[in-house]
């Protein structure tokens, strides 16, 4: 073969290179879209219903838990708001929605619990440092903590439908802003937004309290008046100085014998 017999064949080695980087993209290619329609349709009607039966089935009740959630104030953008929520809900899951085993609402869980951890490869996840920026702890009821459960379910669900790369949007400048703003509040002063109301479950039953002391010693009072009055009525010490019937008394002792 002659030197421009061999300068005019490709070495085999390039059209190997090339076949596998095509291979490569249709293989890329099959798994984007694999995860596109994963992502798109892993939330379904079924696993709200799931959400709206936890509520059905909850006592209602004045009792209030604690727990940590995303504050929505501070945290406008709504994908960013889902994306720490997401995470919140996972540990929700896993610390305080506790339901006696095999019983269906423990079963619910255990099916939740699996859809999130499927849901974790549709979310990027942004820095560790940021994990506790926008977020406070919340004192709500079980009814109110399983709403936002679903709310935020839902919302994610409608999301990923439009756009199921939608979450893999970078939100570290949105929670440095809430670092920021928690760190202006803890220089103004610390403030408890339960506050107001327990001091208004703390003021009233002392309100109370002090109406019926009051009412109890005005009724003791009017009883202890009305008793008295009819004794000094008929006691004749108590007949005033100049009346009829000490005048006449007065002149029966000063007859002459």
């Amino acid at each position: 073969m002659t030197a421009r017999g061999a300068a005019g064949r490709c070495p085999p080695t390039t059209w190997l290179s090339r076949l596998l980087l095509l291979v490569c993209l249709l293989v890329s290619r099959s798994i984007t879209e694999e995860v596109s329609e994963r992502c798109s349709h892993m939330i379904g009607n079924g696993h709200l219903q799931f959400l709206q039966q936890l509520i059905d089935s909850q006592m209602e009740t004045s009792c209030q838990i604690a727990f940590e959630f995303v504050d929505q104030e501070q945290l406008k953008d709504p994908v960013c708001y889902l994306k720490k929520a997401f995470l919140l809900v996972q540990d929700i899951m896993e610390d305080t929605m506790r339901f006696k085993d095999n019983t269906p609402n423990a079963n619910v869980i255990v099916t939740l619990q699996e859809l999130s951890l499927r849901l974790s490869s549709c979310f990027t996840k942004d820095y560790e440092e940021q994990d506790k920026a926008c977020v406070r702890t919340f004192h709500e009821t079980p009814l109110q903590l399983l709403e936002k459960i679903k709310n935020v379910f839902n919302e994610t669900k409608n999301l990923l439908k439009k756009d199921w790369n939608v979450f893999s949007k970078n939100c570290n400048k949105s929670f440095e802003k809430c670092s920021s703003q928690g760190h202006d509040r803890q220089q103004e002063g610390p403030s408890d937004p339960q506050l107001p109301g327990f001091v208004f479950r703390l003021l009233v039953p002392s309100i109370i309290l002090v109406l019926l002391a009051v009412g109890g010693l005005l009724f003791y009072r009017q009883r202890w008046r009305s008793h008295r009055e009819p004794q000094t009525v008929d006691s004749p010490m108590e007949r005033p100085e100049g009346s009829p019937l000490t005048q006449d008394e007065d002149r029966q002792v000063e007859l002459p014998v």
